[in-house]
């Protein structure tokens, strides 16, 4: 470990392993800020005690809003919360209460704060810079969370801004970072040629992923012209992932050294594939207009971000938490044995999500059916459509086939 102020890293890795579902905002946003920037700026933190103290008020804070979610019917819990101050509770992902939500912003603050002051006082890099410019955007579209228009239409339309611009958008900027960063620890590969691919890897993401937010509009009431402007710029959204899983296996392949960390080198691997299967493959396969028509909210929307998100936010978890915490702990790499097992641990969930996407994807195919709604028929034509189906009417459809 170079610097004595990224062991405030430690609880977060800690936090993040035995607390699943804040692993993000634990484990990876702030744990690996705290990890990474210090020896990427060649600096201390700026203010180790800052760090320290907001783990624990957001520790304490996310623990109580959990227990509040399941003690109490949320209705009460909205209410005691101060939602009629300003109603923000009520929709999916963003569901957390007023007061949650503003400590949220009070912590990302602060953390920003402390990440931003030690990249300005130590070296530039563009690993921190790109890193950087990540954070600062997941903090400035989450403020949309606070904005919740009674309009059904405004309020998808703005929901997205947050959702879908953290998932395809300034995240890849983040996961571009911590991947770049651990390649260079790991292969011993000049930083020159990391950074230029890092640069081509962010421009594809910021031109692809901000229009192509428009594959969110296609049916929630918005203008025609975004089902051609969705449709071209996230069939695009694969080339960055793409990318990124070939900038990964280059750079191990042109290592310098064999690092000691084998299981965080195959993490590392893992998420370029993962991702660019998940977020790049499964989301093609049904971002066009013409195809979503048929695939919207069928189980092929779930295998699509069951694999994503196990790609770009676990397995990049995981990746960092595999090659700090030894360091944490004053070695290179773990034990042998103990790469080992966690090299299993790596290909028997790996396996099982490709299991979880493939059938998910399977019950997700649309059966066919006539335009009138009723069930599909072999070698038949519903009286109402006329359409040729391909199985016999098994719901009693009073149209019936022809």
């Amino acid at each position: 470990m170079q610097y004595k102020s990224q062991a405030v890293a430690k609880p977060y890795f800690i936090a993040a392993i035995g607390l699943f579902v804040g692993q993000i905002l634990f484990g990876l946003i702030m744990g690996l800020a705290y990890y990474l920037v210090p020896e990427e700026s060649e600096t201390e933190l700026a203010s180790p005690k800052l760090a320290l103290l907001m783990f624990w008020i957001f520790l304490v804070a996310g623990a109580l809003t959990i227990v509040g979610y399941l003690a109490l019917p949320y209705a009460t819990l909205a209410k005691l919360t101060g939602n009629d101050i300003l109603e923000t509770m009520g929709r999916e992902f963003l569901e957390q209460p007023l007061i949650t939500k503003v400590g949220i912003v009070i912590v990302a603050l602060a953390f920003l704060f402390n990440i931003t002051l030690t990249v300005l006082k130590g070296r530039k890099t563009a690993i921190n810079m790109v890193l950087l410019l990540g954070l600062w955007g997941l903090a400035v579209f989450f403020l949309f969370s606070f904005y919740n228009p009674h309009n059904l239409v405004l309020d998808k339309f703005y929901w997205w801004w947050v959702v879908h611009l953290w998932v395809e958008g300034v995240w890849e900027l983040i996961l571009g970072a911590m991947l770049a960063f651990v390649l260079i620890k790991v292969t011993g590969v000049d930083r020159e040629v990391i950074e230029k691919w890092l640069y081509v890897i962010i421009t594809l993401t910021l031109v692809t992923g901000i229009i192509g937010t428009g594959h969110h509009y296609y049916w929630i009431g918005t203008p025609e012209y975004w089902q051609w402007w969705g449709s071209i710029f996230s069939a695009l959204e694969p080339i960055p992932f793409f990318a990124m899983t070939v900038f990964a296996f280059n750079m191990v392949n042109r290592r310098r050294r064999e690092h000691p960390n084998k299981a965080a080198t195959l993490w590392a691997l893992g998420t370029g594939v993962m991702a660019f299967l998940g977020a790049g493959v499964w989301g093609f396969l049904h971002t066009l207009a013409p195809v979503n028509y048929y695939t919207h909210g069928t189980q092929i929307t779930a295998a699509h971000g069951h694999m994503a998100f196990y790609g770009a936010y676990v397995l990049v978890v995981l990746t960092m938490i595999s090659y700090a915490m030894p360091i944490l702990r004053g070695r290179a790499a773990n034990p042998e044995k103990a790469q080992v097992l966690e090299m299993w641990s790596f290909w028997l969930m790996t396996i099982a999500m490709v299991f979880i996407t493939l059938f998910l994807t399977a019950a997700g195919m649309p059966p066919a059916s006539c335009r009138c709604g009723c069930s599909a028929s072999p070698r038949a034509r519903c009286r109402s459509c006329r359409r040729k189906t391909r199985s016999r009417c098994s719901t009693g459809c009073a149209n019936g086939p022809a």
